[in-house]
Protein backbone atom coordinates (compact mmCIF):
# COMPACT_ATOMS: atom_id res chain seq x y z
CA UNK A 1 0.00 0.00 0.00
CA UNK A 2 1.69 3.48 -0.34
CA UNK A 3 0.89 6.47 1.33
CA UNK A 4 0.74 9.99 -0.69
CA UNK A 5 2.77 12.34 1.68
CA UNK A 6 3.29 16.18 0.25
CA UNK A 7 2.84 14.81 -3.38
CA UNK A 8 5.14 11.91 -3.42
CA UNK A 9 4.60 8.32 -3.20
CA UNK A 10 6.06 6.78 0.02
CA UNK A 11 6.16 2.82 1.05
CA UNK A 12 5.40 1.76 4.13
CA UNK A 13 8.19 -0.50 6.04
CA UNK A 14 8.77 -4.33 4.44
CA UNK A 15 9.21 -5.02 7.94
CA UNK A 16 9.00 -3.48 11.86
CA UNK A 17 12.46 -3.86 14.07
CA UNK A 18 11.43 -6.40 15.90
CA UNK A 19 10.04 -8.96 13.24
CA UNK A 20 13.72 -8.42 11.42
CA UNK A 21 15.67 -8.91 14.53
CA UNK A 22 13.21 -11.79 15.23
CA UNK A 23 14.21 -13.85 11.73
CA UNK A 24 17.55 -12.69 12.18
CA UNK A 25 17.77 -14.80 15.51
CA UNK A 26 16.28 -17.44 14.12
CA UNK A 27 18.70 -18.17 10.85
CA UNK A 28 21.50 -17.48 13.10
CA UNK A 29 20.34 -20.02 15.60
CA UNK A 30 19.33 -22.28 13.12
CA UNK A 31 22.87 -21.88 11.19
CA UNK A 32 25.18 -23.29 13.89
CA UNK A 33 23.01 -27.05 13.33
CA UNK A 34 22.87 -26.30 9.25
CA UNK A 35 26.62 -25.83 9.13
CA UNK A 36 27.66 -29.07 11.38
CA UNK A 37 25.39 -31.22 9.36
CA UNK A 38 26.49 -33.25 6.17
CA UNK A 39 25.21 -31.83 3.13
CA UNK A 40 22.31 -34.05 1.57
CA UNK A 41 18.89 -33.38 -0.22
CA UNK A 42 15.52 -32.87 1.53
CA UNK A 43 14.64 -30.30 4.45
CA UNK A 44 16.84 -29.15 7.10
CA UNK A 45 15.25 -28.68 9.78
CA UNK A 46 16.64 -26.75 13.09
CA UNK A 47 17.23 -30.06 15.70
CA UNK A 48 20.90 -31.20 16.44
CA UNK A 49 22.28 -34.08 14.32
CA UNK A 50 23.49 -37.18 16.63
CA UNK A 51 26.83 -36.97 17.77
CA UNK A 52 29.14 -39.46 18.99
CA UNK A 53 32.12 -37.91 21.03
CA UNK A 54 33.21 -35.07 18.34
CA UNK A 55 32.00 -36.66 15.36
CA UNK A 56 28.33 -36.78 13.31
CA UNK A 57 26.64 -39.92 12.19
CA UNK A 58 23.63 -41.52 10.59
CA UNK A 59 20.84 -43.55 13.08
CA UNK A 60 19.95 -44.81 9.82
CA UNK A 61 23.06 -47.20 9.09
CA UNK A 62 25.51 -46.21 11.73
CA UNK A 63 25.43 -46.49 15.59
CA UNK A 64 27.70 -45.03 18.31
CA UNK A 65 29.33 -47.63 20.35
CA UNK A 66 31.50 -46.02 23.04
CA UNK A 67 33.06 -43.03 21.18
CA UNK A 68 33.25 -45.14 18.11
CA UNK A 69 31.08 -45.02 15.01
CA UNK A 70 29.85 -48.48 13.79
CA UNK A 71 27.80 -49.69 11.04
CA UNK A 72 24.49 -51.62 12.39
CA UNK A 73 25.28 -54.57 10.23
CA UNK A 74 29.24 -54.94 12.24
CA UNK A 75 29.68 -57.79 13.80
CA UNK A 76 31.76 -58.99 16.84
CA UNK A 77 33.24 -61.93 18.29
CA UNK A 78 31.78 -62.81 21.85
CA UNK A 79 33.96 -65.73 23.92
CA UNK A 80 35.75 -68.00 21.42
CA UNK A 81 32.45 -68.77 19.14
CA UNK A 82 29.66 -66.69 19.35
CA UNK A 83 29.20 -63.26 17.35
CA UNK A 84 26.65 -60.17 18.39
CA UNK A 85 26.09 -56.93 17.09
CA UNK A 86 27.43 -54.00 19.01
CA UNK A 87 24.67 -51.66 17.80
CA UNK A 88 21.97 -53.68 19.80
CA UNK A 89 23.58 -56.01 22.15
CA UNK A 90 26.22 -56.59 24.67
CA UNK A 91 28.60 -59.35 25.26
CA UNK A 92 28.72 -60.28 29.00
CA UNK A 93 31.31 -62.91 30.40
CA UNK A 94 29.66 -64.78 33.36
CA UNK A 95 32.47 -65.45 35.80
CA UNK A 96 30.75 -68.35 37.53
CA UNK A 97 31.61 -72.03 36.32
CA UNK A 98 33.62 -72.49 33.08
CA UNK A 99 34.29 -69.66 31.39
CA UNK A 100 30.87 -68.75 30.05
CA UNK A 101 29.58 -65.45 28.04
CA UNK A 102 25.81 -64.32 27.49
CA UNK A 103 24.87 -61.94 24.74
CA UNK A 104 22.26 -58.86 26.67
CA UNK A 105 19.91 -56.62 24.76
CA UNK A 106 20.83 -52.84 24.82
CA UNK A 107 17.90 -50.92 25.65
CA UNK A 108 16.93 -47.63 23.82
CA UNK A 109 17.81 -44.52 25.29
CA UNK A 110 19.34 -46.18 28.22
CA UNK A 111 23.15 -46.62 29.30
CA UNK A 112 22.80 -50.78 28.76
CA UNK A 113 24.80 -52.32 31.28
CA UNK A 114 25.87 -56.55 31.46
CA UNK A 115 24.08 -56.64 34.65
CA UNK A 116 20.89 -55.03 34.24
CA UNK A 117 20.34 -55.45 30.37
CA UNK A 118 17.93 -58.81 29.72
CA UNK A 119 19.74 -61.69 28.59
CA UNK A 120 19.37 -61.98 24.49
CA UNK A 121 20.75 -65.61 24.11
CA UNK A 122 23.58 -67.60 25.63
CA UNK A 123 26.63 -68.19 23.93
CA UNK A 124 27.76 -72.03 23.43
CA UNK A 125 31.03 -73.22 25.08
CA UNK A 126 33.63 -74.09 23.22
CA UNK A 127 34.02 -77.83 22.51
CA UNK A 128 36.73 -79.53 24.18
CA UNK A 129 39.01 -80.98 21.59
CA UNK A 130 39.79 -84.82 22.43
Amino acid sequence: MLELTRGTLKEPPLLSPIVSVCITIFFLQCAKVVTDTPMASGLWLCQPAPRCGDHLYNPLEQCCDDDTILPLNRTRLCGPNCTFWPCFELCCPESFGAQKFVVKLKVLGVESRCFSSPISRNCPRQRSQV
